[in-house]
């Protein structure tokens, strides 16, 4: 679910579905592609995730975090570790689960979710098992609170008992609720106290730094208080996180229900679990260990805790009196209000070391991680010398020259085929002259020239597509330029080949992929890639919102193309001909074939060149629709634009110059143009935005 797909198609549907079955529904499906084989290339291909080195904290590769109520379950960590995530929040985990059948309110419009409280858990068993084998790298942070309604001189062993097994299942350190619902602060800071001295009397590599956890919204004078109760260097920082209160606060459609306390813990919208339930066992076996149960969210009062944008200011608020009253060694963590990567921007400035993405990656997308980690990039780049400009001739200039060259081809073939068609050693291959053909059939040079009219203009954009792309993609050390142009010419010159399925043999062809060869095995030394600079998109805004759609309209348009050119290479290398080319030249193959037995492995010869060339030009359109569209790339519209118009402009004009308007043929090709013309109109603000 890359961003162009998840805001203009997925998202509108899950959002018509209840909160916890859409929920369910996204994080089981991307959870299948993570678990699947070639699963993480699958994420990586359609959304190039990986983290400049310029982000590195020294505890995780990105300043950037997975918030833990956007899979509680865990279901989908595998694949969302692979969206530019640093590190992951698991939890909050309790003792024993906490379930609850409220219903998760959901408001799109101010961008908030609400749900119940306490917050839904499987229970430490479950949640150590999964820790144990995550299925990804990251370093994982788990928030440890105490059973809802228990005292805090019984939460204490019992927290210290889950965070031993937990340190042994793989945590990378512990976020603690500071301030729990109904705790005053004598029992907090003596229940963190004795935490820290806990964890402070482990032995050296058993040691994980220790957090607090503290809500967006907590009375800064309480949370000055909490601090001076602590020994505040035998914690690591601060996680502002979780909702903000709600006296029951709910979207306006939907309404949890009312239901009273029933007997044996059943509730009318939720249940207790006794942990002897869960399967799994592990050190918490018994439900009334240490005076924990499992309850159902009715036995709370208080309503709800809300998750969304509204977050953000009470969260910089917190900020302040963190950086103003912790130690200047503290890592802070925002972790409530960033819909936006503006507004992890505005975090960063204001003394936090890392944000975690919530309510803001559901709202936004999965694409937000990226785009959060783009935005602070350019925070750090402000401090970065700018590197020198690559060496023309050491890289990018090879892929430049290759392009004029196919541009120069594109041209001359173009010129060939709307005059004479035929090439001398063509004649000589088939025996006769064009003017022979037309005598046997006046329509069969006009199809041989329709096959070379087109392959041309995919020749020419092409050329225009590896000019553009040397120029100012790979010339500035973007590493999906790069990439676009490898992929496209690794399928392009082997489709040389497929010349051959008929045993028509072309030396021209033959000459040029000689000839263009060193060129493209030339640009393949080694050259960094460079930071970018440009212009990224801070703001969920209209113009970004749009150009969505016409990200959308590419990646469909290389799609459709690729199909397109393997089709008609696998065509052209079998049959040769589908039933409206023969309905068009009103005559057989068998005909055809009786009349020169070599006509139809020319034929062919250009219908396989024509697919394999379309090919390697989708390959390179839709790298560059999956990875480059960034806001203020004024140079990829024009790109778009002159790199597709001269192959709909031979495949459109030539088909109706001779004739050949048959519906069902053209209809792929005018399909292809309406999301071409699409997709530049709705691109068109977001590329050609100024700094």
């Amino acid at each position: 679910m890359p961003d162009w797909s998840y805001r203009t198609l997925f998202r509108p549907l899950l959002f018509r579905l209840p909160a916890r079955a859409a929920r369910s529904l996204a994080l089981g499906l991307f959870g299948a592609v993570g678990r699947m084989p070639g699963g993480a290339v699958v994420i990586k291909t359609l959304g190039h995730q990986e983290p400049s080195p310029l982000l590195e904290t020294g505890w995780s590769a990105t300043p950037v975090g997975l918030s833990g109520i956007v899979d509680p379950a865990g279901v989908a960590r595998r694949g969302l570790a692979r969206l530019g995530f640093g590190f992951m929040e698991i939890g909050p985990v309790t003792a024993l689960p906490v379930e609850s059948r409220q219903p998760i309110g959901l408001d799109a419009a101010a961008e908030q979710l609400w749900f119940p409280e306490p917050y839904e858990n499987e229970g430490f068993n479950r949640v150590m098992a999964k820790l144990a084998n995550p299925g990804h790298s990251l370093p994982q942070y788990v928030r440890v609170a105490p059973m809802p309604g228990l005292e805090p001189e019984r939460t204490e062993p019992l927290t210290l008992l889950m965070m031993q097994e937990l340190i042994f299942a793989g945590a990378a350190g512990f976020y603690v609720d500071a301030l729990p619902p109904g705790w005053d602060l004598e029992s907090s800071g003596r229940a963190l106290s004795g935490v820290a001295d806990w964890m402070e009397q482990r032995e050296a590599e058993l040691r994980r730094p220790l957090f607090l956890h503290v809500a967006p919204d907590i009375e800064g004078e309480r949370l000055v208080g909490l601090l001076q109760k602590i020994d505040r260097t035998k914690w690591k920082g601060v996680v502002i996180g979780g909702g903000l209160r709600s006296d029951g606060g709910r979207t306006e459609h939907e309404e949890p229900s009312d239901g009273g306390a029933l007997e044996n813990g059943e509730q009318a919208g939720g249940r207790a679990v006794g942990h002897e339930e869960q399967s799994g066992g592990g050190a918490l076996e018994n439900g009334e260990q240490a005076g924990g149960r499992a309850v159902g969210h009715e036995e709370q009062s208080g309503g709800g805790k809300v998750e969304g944008a509204c977050g953000k200011e009470p969260a910089l608020a917190t900020l302040r009196t963190v950086r103003q009253h912790g130690l200047p060694d503290w890592i802070v963590k925002a972790g409530s209000g960033v819909h936006e990567p503006q507004d992890a921007v505005d975090f960063m400035r204001a003394g936090a070391d890392a944000v975690l993405l919530g309510s803001g990656f559901v709202f936004a997308g999965p694409g937000l991680p990226k785009r959060v980690n783009d935005a602070i990039q350019q925070e750090r780049l402000q401090a970065v010398p700018e590197m020198p400009p690559p060496s023309f001739w050491r890289n990018w200039g090879w892929i430049w020259l290759l392009g004029i060259a196919m541009i120069a081809g594109g041209l001359a073939a173009w010129f060939i085929a709307g005059t004479t068609v035929l090439l001398p050693y063509d004649e000589d291959y088939l025996g006769m002259t064009g003017e022979r053909l037309t005598a046997f059939n006046e329509h069969l040079l006009h199809f041989m020239s329709h096959d070379r009219i087109t392959l041309a203009g995919t020749m020419l954009s092409l050329g225009i597509l590896y000019y553009r792309l040397a120029r100012y993609g790979i010339g500035q050390g973007r590493h999906w330029a790069r990439t676009a142009v490898t992929i496209s010419c690794a399928v392009g010159f082997p489709s040389f080949f497929l010349y051959l399925g008929y045993g028509y043999f072309d030396p021209l062809h033959a000459a040029a992929a000689i000839l263009l060869l060193p060129m493209f095995l030339l640009s393949l030394r080694g050259n960094p890639d460079r930071p970018y600079r440009g212009t990224v998109s801070l703001a969920n805004d209209r113009q970004w919102k749009r150009a969505m759609w016409g990200q959308l309209c590419f990646v469909a348009l290389g799609i459709a193309l690729a199909i397109g050119g393997l089709t008609i290479a696998g065509v052209g290398v079998t049959r040769v001909f589908v039933p409206s080319d023969l309905a068009f030249l009103g005559i057989g193959a068998a005909e055809l074939d009786a009349f020169n037995p070599r006509l139809i492995s020319l034929i062919a010869h250009d219908r396989a060149g024509f697919g394999g060339a379309l090919f390697a030009d989708a390959l390179a359109l839709l790298v560059t629709a999956l990875w480059g569209i960034q806001k203020g790339e004024r140079w990829l519209w024009p790109t778009l634009l002159f790199g597709g118009a001269p192959a709909f402009i031979a495949a459109l004009s030539i088909h109706f110059h001779i004739g050949y308007t048959d519906f069902v043929h053209l209809l792929p090709a005018w399909f292809a143009f309406a999301l071409y013309v699409t997709g530049l109109y709705l691109l068109y603000p977001y590329l050609r935005a100024r700094s």
